[in-house]
């Protein structure tokens, strides 16, 4: 039992009802949850607005209410009522002191931007245990709690669940957790409750605007820059052309990163290097940290990933050949994920699934002058149709081939959609293939791969199913691949 006064020690409220000294068994903010003696927050979702359930709430035994508007309310008398100006804002100190504010007993690190968080998570993990440290991590693919996975809904999940998996971070013995701020989750105070020891800024294009989203690139970029008023210390990209607007009003001191001579740590001699069936790249860094950096993913956004991750973890103290065989080993599933299955051409795996990401993709691979620029990808169906269409006439500019599949159509018809990648790929004059099967087609590029070749399968990444009409079925492309190569196909 919890005193509702010791929830809300860190917010400003007001009792319309009942007493701040009534005692709470636990905190919930799913009705469907609520359970005898708990404490309700009423949250205003998307499609369903926590006020509206009152009623179910307290006929399953709920004794106290979060409310910051007015609801209808039975009889019942020993039912305490709790007014805050933003329950979703309230929740997340609510739920950090249910928890004991385990984020107290960790450095926690937010890394925010369009591109770059979830690999830079990754590589922030991989160094910093190289370095003797225990690190929890909360991404797009999953949270990491000690020896245990959580796959994820949300690049940032609800607050109550964020404070929920740092208690059990800090059970696990974690002293660091990693984490991936999307603008959405800033937003709606998903990490509110507790400040970051160090608060990350990648890049920023538009994107994520829309009725559900962000109105404009303004308030995209104004939603990016909360994370610098939630920090200690803020380190940011300043190659990027918006970085100041980002970071403006922050409130926690500032590094800067890049291949800019201002950059107060940044990149040198930049080489790309081609082996057998991978690429890479090397380079030097200079500044705060300096440094000679191997990496075996490819380009120069993969020299960004490592440069965030070089700068984070000199607040750790973690020594240079600790970075630099971290920087090496370093494997981020579905992201630039290279398959090796032959020393002839290069295969991978991402999960670029629109224009922007595709483009940034073809276009650092074809910095390595390949024989053929091979692309592989579909769109997902119920998705906006305009991504079909900018989706093909990137690949038909930039790929030497582009192979048509299957994403998850869910409810489309996968030819349909097929065909609308075709109207993009007709303003262009790049030669394509269609294979509506995804097994298939994928056993089709590599069974046509060429000396000096780079495949790229796009789209899904590091996703193991594909959705048809509302059903997940298993599909992993790495197991697809070990299939061709078993079947000798190739």
């Amino acid at each position: 039992m919890i005193a509702i006064k010791d929830l809300c020690s860190r917010i400003s409220y007001e009792m319309i009802r009942g007493k701040d000294t009534d005692c709470v068994t636990e905190v919930v903010y799913d009705s469907r949850k609520a359970t005898q003696g708990c404490l309700f927050i009423c949250v205003a979702g998307a499609d369903f607005d926590g006020h509206d359930f009152v009623k179910d709430v307290i006929q399953k035994g709920a004794k106290a209410l979060v409310v910051e508007k007015e609801v209808q309310l039975p009889e019942e008398p020993d039912v305490a009522v709790i007014k805050v100006e933003n329950t979703r804002y309230a929740m997340a100190f609510i739920s950090a002191a249910y928890f004991g504010n385990p984020a107290d007993k960790m450095k926690v690190i937010g890394i925010t931007g369009t591109k770059g968080k979830t690999t830079t998570t990754y590589l922030v993990k991989s160094i910093l245990e190289q370095a003797g440290h225990k690190v929890g991590l909360v991404g797009t693919i999953e949270a990491i709690i000690g020896e245990k996975h959580i796959p994820a809904h949300n690049t940032t999940p609800e607050s109550y669940v964020l404070q929920e998996y740092f208690d059990g971070m800090v059970k696990a013995g974690c002293d660091t957790v990693v984490m991936e701020v999307s603008s959405q989750g800033l937003m709606l105070h998903r990490t509110q409750g507790f400040t970051f020891e160090i608060g990350i800024f990648t890049n920023i294009e538009p994107d994520h605007i829309g009725p559900k989203e962000h109105k404009d690139f303004e308030d995209y970029m104004h939603c990016k820059g909360l994370l610098f008023k939630q920090c200690r210390h803020g380190i940011v990209n300043c190659d990027d052309a918006h970085w100041q607007q980002v970071i403006k009003d922050h409130t926690c001191d500032i590094e800067t990163y890049g291949f800019s001579e201002d950059a107060m740590l940044r990149a040198t001699d930049m080489k790309l290097i081609t082996g057998k069936g991978y690429l890479g790249v090397d380079f030097q860094t200079a500044g705060l940290v300096e440094l000679e950096a191997k990496l075996h993913t490819p380009g120069r956004f993969s020299v960004y990933n490592a440069l965030t991750a070089i700068a984070i973890c000199r607040h750790f103290g973690v020594t240079d050949k600790n970075i630099q065989k971290a920087l090496l080993s370093a494997k981020v599933k579905g992201r630039i994920e290279i398959i090796k299955v032959s020393d002839e051409f290069t295969l991978m795996i991402d999960y670029a699934h629109n224009a922007m990401a595709l483009q940034s993709l073809l276009t650092t691979l074809k910095e390595y002058h390949p024989k053929r620029l091979v692309c592989l990808f579909g769109c997902g169906g119920d998705r906006d149709r305009n991504r079909r269409f900018e989706m093909g006439e990137v690949s038909g500019r930039l790929a030497d081939l582009t192979v048509i599949t299957s994403d998850n159509p869910r409810t489309e018809d996968p030819q349909a959609i097929i065909e609308d990648i075709k109207t993009g790929i007709a303003k262009t004059d790049g030669e394509y293939v269609e294979i509506c099967d995804r097994r298939e087609a994928i056993a089709y590029v590599i069974k046509e791969g060429r000396p000096g070749d780079v495949i790229v399968l796009a789209g899904k990444g590091h996703e193991d199913y594909q959705e048809i009409n509302g059903v997940q079925y298993p599909m992993d492309e790495r197991d697809i691949i070990a299939d061709v190569l078993k079947s000798g196909l190739q």
